[in-house]
Order: structure tokens, then C-alpha cells, then sequence
């Protein structure tokens, strides 16, 4: 390890340490970490269960198809029909648009179809076990002109397991040990190709480790679906009392801690002013997609944000006049789910403050009295009437 890079280390382990030991915030800090370890720790137990089923599974299956090569195997008509099937939905839009009938190996494939499909399904027809010659009477169309091809939704066909948006568990095993072994040979070496190296073992190992694709991970291209929040809370409160506050985004900076501001900006839309990093102001605007008094809210950032997110708010009431909100929120954040994992860590990340500002708006709708805490604490009680905070 050369100078700068002991340099960085030791910088970056002495603010950890401050981070840690605060004396205001510091025994709040270690307490998170320590959860998040437990949580961390749980989490690798189940995943280590999953993979060893997984690849408990994948072995046994290796061995049935290396033993079908070696023995002639008999296989009925009706399992050879099921297993063709079964692999239609991987390379046509329109499965049951197809008919297929099997005699002795012999397979004869009839009805609609696409033109750029037919390639594909009689590949991966001629490639099934049993298959022994495949007769094609499929009627091509160039387009979707006639009722069974309208629909429907265009198919990949089958794909290496590292193309896959969601990785197999065996996958995501031999990943992530390809991954790791190649950044710690790589950090190890010197010159431009060891840290290139690395950072590509990182990034399969950040790849595997997550299972989100490099877009996401990295908040580029992922459109507003970098992390996805979902949070439901009872208030005691009527429903239209609980909609009429948060219907007024302006009410948010009351019970919010990190929202400095929302501000309406023209006919549905608003500007949003939060603390981001070290409390640098971080801004972006919104526009409400849906509405529907007393029933859900709905909103999207506008093309250009900085923090491309969307999200809606679902309200119903309970029998006992209470009212449940369902939150659900899908963000991408700069530097995307890494940029988002080191906020979770130092516990500042949108997912972890949410818990704390939706006890304070239940607070607040509940009992009339501000929090002192909020970005904005309001000066008085909120109005029912209006459920605005003066």
C-alpha cells in the first residue's frame, strides 16, 4: 500500500471514529450500526440457506440431464407436449396462441405468430429433451392483425444467467466470489491495471451482493427506480381530516425534519428544498399524476431533477374512525443504491428518517401540537378546517 493510500486510510478511520463517538449523537450512532450488524448478520444466515438449496437443486438437475445423454430416454407424449409448453413464455409474446401436438418425438406446431418469433420458438422447441424433428404449419404475421397476437408482451427468450435482471442464487454465489477474488488481487497490485481491476471486482461484488442491476446501483439511467420505500401508519384521526393535511404539501416542512421547504409553483406542481449531504440544500420539482379526494395522491418528479423519485399515497378509513395511510415511494439517488447504502449506514437516508417523520405528522394530525423538532415547527395548532399549520 503506497503513501496516499495509508494517507486516505487513516483519514477515513479517524472520521469514522468521530462519527461514532460524538458526544451528542454518538451513543444514537452506535446503537444503529449495532442493529444494522444483527440485521446484516440475519440476512447472510438466510441468503447461505437459499444459495445451498439452490445449488443443492442445480447439481441434482446437471445430473438427471448428463444422465439423459447417456441413456435413450422414452418420454410420452403428453410430458413431451408439457415440457415444450413450459419454454413457450420464454420466446413468444403469444404462448396460447400456440398449438402444439407430439407423436413418438415428433412434434407439430400450429397456430399464430409473430414473424421475428418463429426462429426462436423452433430453436428452442428442436432443443427440448425428447424432441426428435419438429414440423412447422405456424401461421406468420408481420404485425398484430388479428385478435389472438394483440397483447401480449415482447420476450427475450432464454438468456446467460449474468443477463438476467435477477440473478439465481448459485449465480450471485460464483459472482461474488469472482468478484471479490478479482478486487483484492486487484487493489493488491500497483500501476493503472490493478486499481481498474478492482473496481470492476467491486462492482461485480456490489452486483452480486445486491442483486440490482449496474444501473441502479450506480443512478445512472435507472429512471426513478432506484430504491423502493413502502410504510403504512394508523392515525387517529378522521379521513378527511387526515387527506385535508396532506393534500398541502406546504404542511410537510411541519413535521418533516430535513424538508427545509415545499413550495407550489404552479397548477399540480411544487419545488421541494431539502438538507442533502452535510446539509448542502438539495432541490427538485414534483407534479401530482393522480387525485382522488379522500382515496390516494399521486406525484413524479419532473425530466431534469436532481432526485428523480416517484410515489402515492393510498388513504382509507377504519371502522373505529381511525384512518390508515400506505406509502409508497421509489427514488433514485445520486451515486444510486451505493450512494444510498453509505446514507443508510450514517442512518441520514430517506428510508430510515421516514419512520421518524411519519410518528411526527401522526403526532401532530392526532393532538394538534407541532413538533419541535420539524424543519419548520409551526407556530400553532393545526386547523382542522383547513389542515394548515399558520
Amino acid at each position: 500500500m503506497n503513501d496516499g493510500a495509508k494517507i486516505l486510510c487513516v483519514a477515513g478511520l479517524g472520521a469514522g471514529l468521530m462519527y461514532l463517538f460524538d458526544p451528542d449523537r454518538g451513543r444514537r450512532r452506535r446503537a444503529l450500526l449495532r442493529d444494522k450488524a444483527v440485521h446484516a448478520w440475519h440476512e447472510v444466515g438466510q441468503a447461505l440457506d437459499k444459495t445451498a438449496r439452490d445449488v443443492a437443486n442445480r447439481t441434482r438437475g446437471l445430473i438427471a440431464e448428463t444422465e439423459s445423454l447417456l441413456h435413450e430416454e422414452r418420454v410420452s407424449d403428453e410430458v413431451l407436449v408439457a415440457r415444450i409448453r413450459s419454454k413457450l413464455g420464454r420466446v413468444v409474446s403469444h404462448p396460447h396462441a400456440i398449438r402444439v401436438h407430439a407423436q413418438d418425438g415428433r412434434v407439430t406446431l400450429e397456430g399464430p405468430i409473430l414473424a421475428h418469433e418463429v426462429e426462436r420458438l423452433l430453436d428452442q422447441v428442436s432443443a427440448v429433451r425428447g424432441v426428435k424433428e419438429v414440423e412447422n404449419r405456424l401461421e406468420i404475421h408481420e404485425k398484430q392483425d388479428i385478435p389472438a397476437l394483440q397483447g401480449g408482451r415482447a420476450r427475450s427468450g432464454q438468456r446467460f444467467a449474468l443477463l438476467q435482471e435477477n440473478w439465481s442464487p448459485t449465480a450471485r454465489l460464483v459472482a461474488g466470489l469472482v468478484g471479490g477474488a478479482a478486487a483484492f488481487y486487484g487493489l493488491r497490485r500497483n500501476g493503472a491495471y490493478g486499481p481498474a481491476m478492482g473496481v470492476v471486482g467491486l462492482g461485480l461484488l456490489a452486483r452480486a451482493v445486491t442483486n440490482k442491476d449496474f444501473a441502479r446501483l450506480l443512478g445512472v439511467g435507472g429512471g426513478r427506480r432506484g430504491v423502493d420505500i413502502q410504510k403504512t401508519i394508523n392515525v387517529a384521526a378522521p379521513l378527511e381530516k387526515v387527506f385535508q393535511f396532506w393534500e398541502h404539501p406546504e404542511n410537510f416542512p411541519h413535521f418533516m425534519k430535513h424538508v427545509r421547504e415545499v413550495r407550489k409553483i404552479g397548477d399540480g406542481r411544487y419545488r421541494w428544498t431539502v438538507d442533502g449531504p452535510a446539509g448542502v440544500p438539495v432541490e427538485w420539482e414534483t407534479m401530482v399524476t393522480r387525485y382522488e379526494p379522500n382515496k390516494l395522491i399521486a406525484w413524479k418528479s419532473l425530466p431534469g431533477s436532481t432526485i428523480r423519485q416517484a410515489g402515492m399515497v393510498h388513504f382509507s378509513g377504519n371502522a373505529d374512525g381511525t384512518t390508515s395511510v400506505d406509502i409508497k415511494l421509489s427514488y433514485n439517488p445520486p451515486a444510486g443504491l451505493i450512494g444510498h447504502a453509505i446514507a443508510e449506514i450514517l442512518g441520514v437516508d430517506p428510508k430510515s428518517e421516514m419512520d421518524d417523520d411519519l410518528i411526527r405528522m401522526k403526532t401532530f394530525i392526532e393532538t394538534g401540537k407541532p413538533p419541535h423538532d420539524a424543519a419548520q415547527p409551526a407556530e400553532r395548532v393545526l386547523e382542522a378546517s383547513g389542515g394548515h399549520a399558520a
